[in-house]
């Protein structure tokens, strides 16, 4: 059972949120090493002196809210729109787990190639959604 369409976003933004912690429980002791004042911080480049591991797990979580919002916004339409199929659950998940890996493996390995392949992955699962939502409107 996969439950309702809305269950993977909700998985989504935790994970977002777990990234977001993980993003925090680095970036600040870095920048207390690095000696960053953030009070007087004017451009986002003066974190760039911060060690490489720490800025790929931010820029991660920047990520999340890039092409995820994609995601979110088909996963309402097809919830809106009646067409959360068993089919669509079942991407809608697939995409949430190919997201997660991205995470992973930007946060912890950053190899851009394998990164790139699976950020790929998680693109022909919008498009897959995006197509049955355009099938559906066009067949009504």
């Amino acid at each position: 059972m996969t439950g309702s369409i809305l269950t993977p976003v909700l998985a989504l933004i935790l994970w977002s949120l777990v990234m977001w912690l993980w993003m925090y429980a680095t970036r600040i002791p870095a920048m207390r090493k690095a000696r960053i004042n953030a009070a007087k911080m004017k451009e986002k480049s003066e974190m760039d002196v911060l060690p490489r591991s720490v800025r790929q797990i931010a820029d991660n979580y920047n990520h999340l809210h890039e092409q995820p919002v994609i995601f979110y916004a088909l996963v309402f339409y097809s919830h809106l729109a009646g067409t959360a199929s068993e089919t669509m659950i079942w991407a809608a998940w697939a995409y949430v787990v190919i997201r997660i890996a991205h995470s992973l493996i930007q946060a912890l390995w950053n190899f851009i190639p394998v990164r790139f392949f699976v950020f790929v992955a998680s693109t022909l699962v919008l498009i897959y959604m995006a197509g049955v939502n355009v099938g559906a409107l066009l067949a009504s």
